[in-house]
């Protein structure tokens, strides 16, 4: 049966992330076009700032699609391992828009905002389109919860290591650009009320640097952990041990000496390890033990789908244990 120890070996179904991304982008869409009336209309820093918050998302949602759909080919003989990672790296290129289309316009206009900004003094229509934006930004947020909690209590764990552990980059990406959306949505109305009260529009423009510098750490989250997983990241530490006891109780091993691990794509993990068989063994025993360990291993970690023992004499000082990551 398999195990719910972590979510290194499948981030959730691919078409439960679609669907996802397609109720966020479309989100987005809308009221990106709604936010950009209302900031031209009442020339709102904080309004603009937060059309361009929306646009960057729509934008990385598409990214985000096609990091599913490239990421998803089946391999080939030019690329025997699949395109899992090719899903890593359309969401890093996701994570880099936000970064530059989302908080650099952000930070930007709120500081011109600072040194000449004037308001036109149409505060309603900003408030309404706060409002209906928070309700769609609510509804696309409660989708990627949903997914993200279903999930986490598979695996047995809290969300945030979920969150932390999962290779699906495209919920992860939606969970945390939805959760921003709504911060910066509180954030512009904050300074769009306090500039209307106090008749300064310093709030506002404080109001579009703050939203800005809010994307800023979304898109550093989300690149970093994109280029880690290009990088070819191990498994969590303690998916790492439970294989090593799996390959290390077969019958006829006597020690994992060497383990390696590898995320390839969103659910998909390589295994690798040097086994020391006992002495005495055949051939044929050693190839039947093999197909044993990689029946074991996918049996209680499905998301595995290669695995390479490399039959060793053991070797004092090295330890299995010593792999994946502590995150």
């Amino acid at each position: 049966m398999p195990a719910p120890a972590e979510p290194g070996d499948g981030g959730g179904p691919e078409n439960e992330s679609v669907g996802t991304v397609i109720v966020a982008g479309l989100a987005n869409l809308v009221i990106a076009a709604a936010k950009f009336v209302a900031g031209l209309i009442s020339g709102s820093a904080a309004m603009l700032s937060e059309a361009a918050h929306s646009l960057a998302d729509t934008v990385t949602e598409v990214f985000l699609f096609v990091a599913l759909r490239r990421g998803g080919k089946p391999a080939d003989e030019e690329h025997p391992f699949g395109y899992g990672k090719e899903s890593f790296v359309w969401a890093f290129i996701a994570a880099l828009f936000t970064f530059i289309g989302g908080a650099g316009f952000s930070i930007y206009h709120g500081v011109t905002t600072i040194l000449s900004g004037e308001h036109s003094g149409h505060y309603l229509i900003s408030y309404i389109v706060l409002a209906v934006s928070f309700v769609a930004e609510g509804t696309s947020w409660l989708k990627a919860q949903r997914q993200v909690k279903g999930e986490s209590e598979r695996w047995g764990i809290s969300k945030r290591r979920f969150l932390r552990l999962t290779s699906d980059t495209t919920v992860k990406a939606v969970y945390f650009e939805d959760s921003a959306a709504l911060i910066g949505l509180l954030l512009a109305a904050g300074g769009i009320g306090l500039a209307q009260l106090t008749g300064s529009e310093t709030w506002d423009g404080i109001a579009s640097i703050l939203i800005g510098l809010l994307l800023l750490v979304v898109a550093t989250v989300l690149a970093r952990a994109n280029v880690s997983l290009l990088v070819g990241r191990a498994v969590p530490r303690r998916m790492h041990n439970q294989i090593a006891d799996d390959l290390a109780s077969l019958d006829v091993v006597t020690a994992v000496p060497t383990l390696l691990t590898m995320q390839l794509g969103p659910g998909e993990i390589l295994v690798a390890a040097k086994v020391d068989f006992e002495d005495h063994i055949t051939g044929g025993q050693i190839e039947e033990a093999s197909d044993e360990a990689e029946r074991r291993l996918r049996a209680r970690y499905p998301g595995i789908r290669y695995v390479f023992l490399d039959p060793t004499r053991g070797r004092a000082g090295l330890n299995h244990r010593d792999g994946g990551v502590d995150i």
